[in-house]
């Protein structure tokens, strides 16, 4: 459910890649990135911006909210303007869009989705009903102004009550517009001479597959494709130009907002395992801010998410949160209300609500991991869960998160990537 701290593993890879590329959603994404004690905090960059020498590049499938793009650009590096591409096909993120997205929260009352309420939705609905506005359009000042005094008429139509001052939004557009045009390329043709010509490409997922709005939890879902379909159809690019797809997850699980949680725990109470992961993992939002909700690695999910994404190895995060807890427990499998064994995730929530989980205990261990740099040097009860949890989902396991800095990670090497054994 996305909070996996994919960030950092991104940040270590982007400083052997040429560009760093995000393909789907928006700035409801959240990776923190830790770099001598400094918190970095993305919301619609690529992480790879970390990398001086990489460009970066927004894709086709992204929808982007200028105002906050802009003020990341320049909350983060003084040069990052020179190191960015911003797609001309990519859809716009207006203000009314987050409004009418909190409102279409506000009135599901007790069956709230938890959206982010940063628009992503209404904005990809607007993409959907062909009436929404492109990063180009800014670039034709007449066509812009009049799709969007359209597209402004058509929500103050669709939403009693909601207030748009639309002069005031086109005065700030056009200030933007030249700033905003510099950035702005057809990065389809970009991105596939930079494949020809050798560059090394890294894309950068969002959210997660369970918060795909095909293979997620529907309706508590996102409102785009986070899982690898996205990268051909956000970028353009062929399927033949996928090489290494790497996957990433917690040592346990979490998710943020509503919908079914299988091996939830509670996270109020000081002696349960969830309290501790909250607490000791900091598990509270990068986007929103909120609280997250932990519980024990879900299995059946991982097994699903790979059958989706086809992954060659997986990078296993905050394995150190684990330290301290007497017996690690694994959800193995889902039983339905008969007992019988659930061979595959199913998409009626009542049934994924309903679900028992069977678990697998683990011992536990108590030595500081934070330091240990190769697999060999973790106790061996740390060893052993990662093998059995590699063993569970059928991935190897190449990256070991250790702690919260980015060099805290272990890496066992290519020969642990399907990608080159």
């Amino acid at each position: 459910w996305g909070d996996e701290g994919k960030g950092k593993l991104v940040d270590i890879l982007s400083q052997e890649y040429d560009v760093c590329a995000r393909v789907a959603g928006g700035s409801n994404a959240g990776h923190t990135i830790v770099v001598n004690n400094t918190k970095y905090k993305f919301h619609l960059l690529p992480s790879g911006m970390l990398n001086p020498h990489a460009t970066c590049v927004i894709g086709n499938g992204v929808v982007v909210h200028l105002p906050s793009f802009l003020n990341e650009i320049d909350s983060l590096f003084e040069d990052a303007e020179q190191r960015i591409l911003l797609s001309d096909r990519a859809h716009l993120v207006f203000d009314f869009h987050q409004h009418v997205d909190g409102r279409l929260e506000a009135r599901l009352g007790r069956n709230k989705l938890g959206t982010t309420k940063k628009g992503i939705g209404p904005a990809y609905a607007s993409k959907a009903q062909r009436n929404g506005l492109r990063v180009g359009d800014l670039q034709d000042w007449p066509y812009f102004e009049s799709r969007f005094r359209s597209l402004c008429q058509h929500h103050v139509r669709a939403h009693a009550g909601l207030e748009i001052d639309v002069e005031q939004q086109l005065a700030f557009y056009k200030s933007i517009a030249d700033r905003v045009g510099k950035m702005t390329t057809d990065t389809i043709p970009y991105i596939n001479h930079a494949f020809e010509t050798n560059k090394r490409i890294l894309v950068e997922g969002a959210n997660a597959t369970m918060l795909d709005i095909d293979f997620g939890t529907y309706p508590f879902v996102t409102s785009s494709n986070p899982s690898v379909g996205s990268v051909l159809t956000g970028l353009g690019v062929s399927p033949t130009k996928l090489r290494g797809i790497y996957g990433t997850v917690k040592a346990y699980c979490t998710r943020v907002g509503e919908g079914p949680f299988p091996t939830e725990l509670d996270v109020q109470d000081e002696a349960s395992p969830g309290y501790h992961m909250k607490t000791i993992g900091a598990e509270y939002g990068t986007t929103t801010g909120r609280g997250r909700r932990c519980g024990w690695l879900d299995i059946p999910q991982m097994k699903y998410s790979s059958q989706i994404n086809g992954f060659t190895c997986l990078n296993l995060t905050k394995l150190d949160v684990l330290t301290g807890l007497d017996t690690i427990y694994v959800g193995k499998a889902y039983r339905d209300g008969d007992g019988n064994i659930l061979e595959h995730m199913p998409a009626n929530l009542r049934t994924l609500e309903g679900v028992t989980v069977e678990y697998e205990a683990l011992p536990g261990w108590k030595e500081d991991i934070s330091t240990v740099k190769t697999f060999e040097d973790l106790p061996p009860q740390a060893q052993a869960y990662v093998l059995r949890v590699q063993e569970l989902i059928g991935v190897p396991i190449r990256w070991i998160g250790v702690g919260p800095n980015r060099l805290d990670v272990i890496d066992r090497g290519e020969g642990w990537d399907l990608n080159h054994s």
